[in-house]
Parts: C-alpha cells; structure tokens; sequence
C-alpha cells in the first residue's frame, strides 16, 4: 500500500472553531487505470468545525459516516448532508467551505480520491 499524504486544509478557520481532521485509510495503483491511484480517508469534524475553502487535484467523492455535514461548492448553494448522503468534486473545483452543521454532535466523512499515482497531497489551499 502506498502512504498517504493527507493534510487537512490549511487556511484561516473563523473565530475559534476547530479544524475537521484528515485521517489516512489507504492508497493503492488502480491497475486498470494506469498513472491513477485511489485514496480513501475519514475526516473528522468535531462539534463546530469548520474546513477554508480548497481544491482537490483528483475527483472526490464524500460520503457522510456520522452527523451532518454543511458543504459549498462555488456555483452552488450551501448544502447540509446527513449519514448516508454523499456528494460528488470534480478535479480542481472549488470547494468553499465544508463544517460541522452542529455545535454540540461530531460528523464524520469519508472521502474517496482518485488522482494521479502518487498517494501525494490531496488538498490544495484556496489563497
């Protein structure tokens, strides 16, 4: 298995809220996809959380495990999504922002990668 390089999103998180935590799960060579690789990890979003607005280099897809999680990608309206929802990044789209939509309960995704065969940095910072 490959290592993956998970950092969570750097950038300025409002006031005092805690930042969502990327936690590593596995990266493997798609062999019928050659150049490309799959990571899979689980990002944790404690009660308040808030991610900055990033880009991914591969499509994502995120799949919510636990709470609620409210989302926004540029174009489009804030969307909250509960366990069993899920929601689709193109490469290099701009993902505004990503939170915890509770104050009080944990919410927990996982992210599914498929980007270049690197297992390299998933998130690029929106500047």
């Amino acid at each position: 298995p490959g290592h993956v390089h998970a950092e969570a999103a750097a950038g300025a998180v409002p006031g005092d809220r805690p930042a969502s935590v990327v936690k590593p799960v596995s990266c493997e060579a798609l062999p019928n996809v050659p150049g490309k690789s799959i990571t899979t990890v689980t990002v944790d979003f404690p009660p308040g959380a808030y991610t900055p607005a990033h880009r991914h280099p591969g499509s994502v897809t995120a799949y919510v495990i636990k709470g609620a999680v409210r989302s926004q990608m540029a174009g489009g309206p804030p969307q909250v999504y509960g366990p069993g929802a899920s929601w689709f990044e193109p490469p290099q789209a701009l993902h505004l922002f990503a939170e915890n939509a509770s104050a009080t309960a944990p919410a927990r995704i996982l992210a599914v990668f498929v980007a270049d065969d690197n297992c390299g940095p998933l998130v690029i910072p929106e500047r």
